[in-house]
């Protein structure tokens, strides 16, 4: 390998928290000297966030397609003129892109459980960022190396956001919650939950196909009043920072992004069991866990919150110290830095 590691990147994802964290792992590789260059869907919101750290090649890979055709043809291209120490693809479907090419190391990096592994068949190793990810991998066949190399929140000094920019109260019980608004992140149990809390206020972060659903449902609850749709923003973490709770009912989450942002910025969470936090998290020790779909239980555990801001402090400072534990920049870094070396330890072998 080169003194300064050659990376391309091959991602074909849209907008959510996977993209936030790929801007950040881009970040943190550029400050250490990685070179980078990047093979992405054209019209990325993010694309000027990474352009200053190397070339960017735009497009849709449509499968069997010309334009298909003519980035595989331009991802060789790349192989042989820029020979990089290692390819990553980001998901199954920019894993079908990777080349047979021996000089660099190749993997599949894996935010969610695949449904199959054809598309790896170029991959040296596949990296989840949680260990499940990594059994679901191994109960589906996968025989080469397996690791696990989880996610580090970006490091934003967190701001909160003026509760009078969103017409709330500054003494109000504010919950939060982020991400897209789709079935599976229970953005509705959210809603149910804080209609249950006398005087709370509401802050759903994101957007998505659920929307009008939701905003009907929070009519329906008698909380509109006292929620806020807020929309996609650059960073979430400032919009967490200003409430006093962090809420993810999610119905399926391989890792929880925004529960590390919620952690980095000194505010307790209640998280549903599901696969991510159901890994790292403890209950009632750096936040509280519940199990998916028991509204009885999460409304429990934030009008806990609510009537005891000691607890949400002693969660709050459990969270702090668990990211530094699990998730840090370095340590994520470090763990990639190894496996473009050629190093295919699973790092939390390495770590026992």
């Amino acid at each position: 390998m080169s003194a300064a590691p050659k990376v391309l990147h091959l991602h074909f994802g849209k907008e959510g928290g996977a993209e936030r964290f790929f801007v950040n792992l881009v970040r943190a590789f550029g400050a250490r000297g990685v070179e980078q260059r990047f093979v992405i869907r054209p019209n990325r919101s993010w694309r000027d966030q990474i352009a200053p750290f190397g070339l960017i090649v735009e497009n849709n890979y449509r499968y069997l397609s010309i334009s298909s055709l003519i980035l595989q043809w331009h991802v060789r291209r790349i192989c042989r003129t820029w020979h990089p120490d290692a390819i990553m693809a980001w998901m199954p479907r920019a894993a079908r892109l990777i080349p047979d090419w021996p000089e660099a190391v190749k993997f599949t990096r894996l935010g969610d459980f695949p449904r199959h592994l054809d598309h790896f068949g170029h991959c040296d190793a596949l990296v989840g960022n949680t260990p499940d990810i990594g059994r679901h991998c191994r109960a589906l066949g996968w025989e080469k190396p397996m690791l696990t190399i989880s996610n580090f929140a970006r490091p934003v000094p967190p701001s909160p956001v003026r509760r009078a920019a969103h017409d709330t109260p500054e003494d109000a019980f504010l919950i939060a919650a982020a991400g897209r608004f789709v079935h599976r992140k229970g953005m509705d149990l959210v809603i149910r939950a804080a209609a249950r809390l006398p005087g709370a206020w509401l802050w759903l972060i994101g957007d998505g196909k659920e929307r009008p659903a939701l905003e009907d449902l929070a009519r329906a609850e008698g909380i509109a009043d006292r929620t806020r749709f807020i929309g996609w923003v650059d960073e979430p973490i400032h919009h967490i920072a200003a409430a006093d709770a962090l809420g993810m009912a999610s119905r399926h989450e391989p890792l929880g992004n925004v529960v590390l942002e919620a952690w980095q910025a000194g505010v307790p969470v209640v998280s549903t069991r599901s696969e991510g936090p159901g890994w790292y998290m403890r209950d009632g020790i750096d936040g509280r866990l519940v199990e998916i779909d028991d509204l009885d239980a999460f409304a429990a555990a934030l009008a806990g919150l609510q009537a005891d801001r000691t607890l949400g402090a002693r969660l709050a400072e459990g969270g702090r110290a668990r990211l530094g534990e699990l998730f840090s920049e370095d340590r994520v870094v470090r763990n990639y830095l190894a496996l473009f070396a050629g190093d295919f330890t699973d790092p939390l072998e390495r770590a026992e």
